[in-house]
């Protein structure tokens, strides 16, 4: 999703005062910091890292222009030098990032940037607003579409989304994750996602009888799918056999049932649809649906061939915020870290070994960066010098089926909806936990 020009004033105040105080004093040297979570949230064994094709795009296209200038001019805070720095910047540092659609855990970088501590330090508020919320979504899709076991699983969310932007950043996250079409046509046009939908009550309501309305959506587009429980479903049901029989057996291509026991009105209506030798009409549910609801429908036996699933999607519901944060870990050369309680972090730059056994991830080994490992190094290299490498251009097909590679290569207990018992876990090699050591002694000495 190409991102909006410029977008230099889509930062928090204090990033630009102490950019402002790094150039006064002369802190230029190169820096490293990583985007990572803290902690995973409740209920969730993974995360799929997503969002870095916009995340991308804005470095490439961060510019100062010049109402972004005066604007900071008038608020008297800012040296006329500075100003004049912020009008010619340009982001020329280099991005290690893990592939989009790659599960990662806790405390893994998802990206590094390496570039001049002004740079680095700049990009931080933007950079964690343009990954959070596609992460969260691409895992929470990830849950849905494996509590459908097969069946499909449509996007529905963009009347629930914070806005028309994040709409379009969850629907290419569900899409990601396995979600296999969405009803936002912005993001059909936007990604080349299948787009797909079926009809509103109100089309129904705004007809004298709910037949009239069936016949002239089915005259208008043949091979529909029909919303047949506006009134009352064995009816509505009885209604599309009706005109079916009418035109000679031509039949929606499915119904959709969006309230009510959805399990009950399922087989009720699998079961109108055989004995009137309509099998193949598909049906669709929809309606408040989560993951558990799906998985628990599924357990139910309902007949069901594809699920519409709205809020719980959009804004990933039951954890619409990831603890992600962006921390320096060197600086001119030297290791940096934080030793606050409980946010403490590790320093220098790093990397992601996830270690297979017979083809499958067994566990992590999070280390330096110049370590060596028998696993598989995730972060790769996506930015150099202000550009990006094709690594950093992968189609969004190409990146629907590593995550679902990469989702498969998983123990199964992980990809669970319940928490994993144990969990996947993430080991930090000699050579991080020597280098950790070595910097907090620095640190404490000062």
């Amino acid at each position: 999703m190409a991102a909006p020009a410029a977008q230099g004033l889509v930062t928090d105040l204090y990033q630009l005062t102490m950019l402002q105080a790094y150039l006064v004093h002369g802190m230029h040297a190169p820096a490293t910091f990583e985007l990572f979570t803290r902690r995973l949230p409740p209920n969730r064994n993974f995360l799929i890292a997503a969002g870095l094709d916009a995340a991308l795009d804005y470095l490439e296209n961060l510019r100062f222009e010049a109402a972004d200038i005066d604007y900071l001019e008038s608020l008297g805070r800012f040296s006329a030098e500075f100003l004049d720095y912020l009008r010619g910047f340009r982001f020329s540092g280099n991005v290690d990032a893990l592939p989009e659609g790659t599960p990662f855990f806790a405390n893994e970088p998802l990206l590094a940037v390496h570039a001049p501590l002004p740079e680095a330090q700049l990009v931080e508020t933007r950079l964690l607003n343009l990954v959070q919320l596609p992460s969260a979504v691409a895992s929470k899709a990830a849950r849905v579409v494996a509590a459908a076991d097969g069946r499909s699983v449509i996007d529905f969310g963009l009347r629930h989304a914070h806005g028309a932007d994040a709409s379009l950043a969850a629907s290419r996250a569900a899409y990601i994750a396995g979600v296999q079409a969405t009803s936002n046509v912005a993001a059909g046009q936007a990604f080349g996602i299948p787009v797909a939908g079926t009809m509103a009550h109100s089309f129904v309501q705004a007809h004298d009888r709910e037949r009239e309305a069936f016949r002239r959506f089915m005259a208008t587009f043949p091979g529909a799918a029909l919303l047949v429980d506006t009134y009352d479903v064995e009816a509505g049901v009885a209604t599309v056999i009706d005109l079916a029989r009418e035109a000679g057996g031509a039949a929606p291509a499915a119904v959709r049932l969006d309230s009510g026991d959805l399990a009950a009105h399922a087989r009720r209506t699998r079961r109108q649809l055989g004995q009137a030798g309509l099998p193949q009409v598909q049906i669709i549910v929809s309606g408040n649906l989560d993951e558990d609801e799906i998985a628990r429908l599924i357990a139910d036996g309902a007949p069901i061939d594809s699920f519409g699933v709205g809020a719980a999607l959009a804004v990933s519901e039951d954890a619409p915020c990831l603890d992600v944060v962006y921390k320096l870990v060197a600086y001119d050369g030297q290791g940096r870290m934080k030793l606050a309680a409980q946010k403490t972090t590790l320093p220098d730059p790093k990397q992601v070994f996830r270690q297979f056994e017979s083809g499958a991830a067994t566990h992590d080994v999070l280390g330096l960066a110049g370590e060596t490992s028998d696993g598989q190094p995730l972060l790769e290299p996506v930015m150099r010098n202000g550009a990006r490498l094709p690594a950093g251009r992968r189609p969004l097909e190409e990146i629907r089926a590593h995550a679902e590679r990469s989702l498969a290569m998983l123990p199964p207990r992980i990809r669970l909806l319940e928490s994993a018992t144990p969990p996947y876990q993430v080991e930090v090699s000699p050579g991080l936990q020597e280098a950790a050591a070595r910097t907090r002694r620095r640190l404490e000495q000062q």
